[in-house]
């Protein structure tokens, strides 16, 4: 009985309590300083999340008119040349008609056959250019006339789609009414925050944020595991991160790891 207790004693593991350095206290600071900006922007990010997919629609529904708009201006200018064309070609049978009534008058007192020739050629020849504006004209008629009914479809799709408009942004103006003090506020706090941190060190954080599907940068170790794609954090690496000696990253998906005592004390 003696032997066993002896035994156990040598087996109970002796923790010895260090001071910290001073870097360690001071990657502590940035720890706490990160893991703070976090759960500000988590919450920001719960506050989006609240007005779900709206921005993205009011944004779609935006570029959508704009490109209505966009559309429906480059017909009307399209049917203002077709207009000028119909009236060039208008001005051409003018031109042609009144030639062909100078000649007519000019064969009545032509002197001789080569004359009447030379006169009736220019006859046939304003004639067909007569027949060509004629059905010039009947091709830019179809063309002004589909012109015209793409103009006003479009018109309409863009009175539905300014509707639906006005209805998303209101949706959206009386959900951020709810929350835009919150979210104000929030952000100025994640401002003083940034402040404290180290230029290089926040650009980590930022880039990480912007590349995590759910926006956590920094994340405690949970059940031995990374907080964010919870895969396991071996034991050695589990005591360097709560030893504060340095800012330690998840191997697999570069997430900034902080022990759980600090994440709870700061919960």
């Amino acid at each position: 009985m003696a032997r066993k207790k002896k035994q156990e004693e040598i087996e109970e593991p002796i923790v010895i309590q260090h001071p910290k350095t001073e870097e360690e206290l001071k990657n502590e600071q940035r720890l706490i300083a990160l893991y703070t900006l976090q759960l500000i922007d988590s919450q920001v990010d719960k506050i989006k999340i609240v007005r779900g997919e709206l921005p993205l629609e009011v944004e779609d529904l935006e570029d959508e008119i704009a490109g209505l708009q966009t559309r429906i201006d480059k017909f009307v200018q399209e049917t203002q040349e077709l207009k000028k064309l119909i009236a060039d070609k208008n001005g051409v049978i003018q031109d042609s008609q009144s030639l062909i009534k100078k000649y007519e008058e000019q064969q009545m007192n032509v002197r001789n056959n080569r004359e009447y020739d030379s006169l009736s050629k220019e006859l046939e020849f304003q004639t067909l250019e007569i027949q060509l504006a004629e059905k010039r004209i009947r091709e830019y008629t179809v063309e002004l006339e589909s012109k015209k009914t793409s103009i006003e479809e479009a018109n309409i799709r863009l009175v539905e789609r300014s509707a639906d408009l006005e209805v998303k942004k209101s949706e959206l103006n009386d959900i951020v009414k709810e929350t835009q003090m919150e979210e104000d506020e929030l952000i100025a706090k994640s401002k003083r925050i940034e402040e404290k941190i180290d230029g290089r060190l926040l650009s980590a954080y930022k880039r990480i944020r912007n590349n995590a599907r759910n926006g956590l940068s920094v994340v405690p170790i949970e059940r031995d595991a990374c907080g964010g794609c919870f895969n396991k954090i071996p034991p050695q690496h589990q005591l360097e991160i709560k030893m504060h000696k340095k800012i330690i990253v998840c191997e697999y998906c570069g997430r900034i790891l902080i022990d759980a005592e600090l994440a709870e004390s700061m919960a």
